[in-house]
């Protein structure tokens, strides 16, 4: 499959490909500005950035805040020109200080997810910035589509649809991931020779719902008279799941956990191991103090939190608007710093239903070419 470029306004990807965003500290200034330079798009973690920051535990606000500009800049060097944007969690504390630093900083884009971005176009009106809300249902779709629509007279730069195949917080309800049968048919992942009936095959029972979602996008780019690109993720980790996610309709593919096992990636070495290593059977459904679910790799912190232990936070950050720090299970924050510490088995490590299939350590460029060329 020959890569197509994409244009977004004034932005071109030479690969229709946005790298998620994966935090804490996994998607940082190296590997999104690797994918960028290879003509993708890399997506920086706002999630608690600045955890390596001295001053983190005592204003981890400023901390973070200072860590975005680090970490834009250092991407920018290594981007050569190419196109670099944060993901920022809708669901966190100091939402709005944060989508404001993106975009003052010189951000090409942001894309917002774990919760509906409801204000995200009024936060970012005196910029040129691009934004995108992260949906997984027609009905997250429409809500949003509807509100930008209503209120702002606007729509989104592009839109990000994540199936139920994602890595870390999920869109979906436990009934809907049970109800979308988030498996890959191995049967229908050639999608050369019957078009979009095999393409929503091989997204399992989650293809209609992605017809429905685009349908809906359809009309408000009719609204508008203006294209809003769809970028598809959720499990996109081989040449076959990104032809698949083109046959149905969409203009790009969103990838996370492929990347993480590279030499760029900014997670640590035994981040990347634990995902070489993992298999099958070790990927499985966690429920997030966010109040979502998520997909994590299994270790000996997820089998203490299935045994009914609970960890407490050793001191809360105030990083998730909804939070209680007295009732959670354990402190997200705190799991996934052990995590891209490379503290293995006191952390969370999030990743994508096909990460069990990542086998060896590559670079940006051949997981590129492995997907595209």
């Amino acid at each position: 499959m020959a890569a197509r470029s994409l244009r977004i306004g004034d932005l071109t990807l030479r690969k229709p490909i946005f790298q998620g965003g994966m935090g804490i500290g996994i998607s940082l200034s190296g590997l999104a500005g690797a994918v960028a330079r290879e003509g993708g798009a890399g997506t920086i973690s706002a999630a608690q950035i600045g955890f390596m920051e001295k001053d983190f535990e005592e204003n981890p606000l400023k901390a973070n805040l200072r860590a975005m500009e680090q970490e834009l800049k250092k991407a920018r060097e290594v981007a050569s020109g190419g196109v670099v944007g944060f993901n920022v969690m809708a669901a966190m504390n100091h939402y709005r200080e944060y989508v404001k630093q993106a975009a003052k900083i010189g951000a090409d884009f942001i894309v917002s997810g774990a919760g509906l971005p409801v204000d995200l176009p009024d936060l970012v009106k005196s910029y040129s910035i691009k934004i995108a809300p992260i949906v997984s249902t027609e009905k997250s779709a429409q809500v949003i589509l509807r509100y930008w629509a209503k209120k702002f007279n606007r729509i989104p730069d592009f839109l990000v649809i994540e199936g139920p195949r994602a890595g870390g917080h999920l869109g979906f309800t436990r009934e809907q991931l049970e109800e979308f049968s988030p498996e890959i048919s191995r049967s229908s992942r050639s999608v050369s020779q019957s078009g979009r009936d095999k393409s929503q095959g091989a997204f399992g029972a989650y293809g209609k719902e992605i017809e429905k979602i685009i349908s809906k996008v359809r009309e408000y780019e009719e609204q508008f008279a203006k294209k809003i690109p769809i970028v598809l993720g959720g499990g996109i980790s081989d040449r076959q799941q990104a032809e698949a996610a083109f046959a149905v309709g969409a203009d790009a593919v969103q990838a996370a956990s492929r990347f993480v096992a590279t030499e760029e990636c900014d997670a640590h070495e035994n981040y990347k191991k634990a995902y070489i290593e993992a298999k099958e059977e070790d990927i499985v459904l966690v429920k997030s103090p966010v109040g979502m679910p998520g997909r994590a790799i299994r270790n000996s912190f997820l089998e203490r939190i299935k045994k009914g232990e609970r960890i407490p936070p050793g001191k809360c950050r105030g990083c998730l608007k909804k939070c209680r720090p007295a009732e959670i299970p354990y402190c997200i924050t705190e799991a996934l710093i052990h995590a891209a510490k490379g503290e293995t088995d006191k952390g969370l490590l999030f990743c994508g239903g096909d990460a069990y299939k990542i086998r060896k350590i590559e670079t940006v460029k051949s997981v590129m070419e492995e997907l595209f060329d």
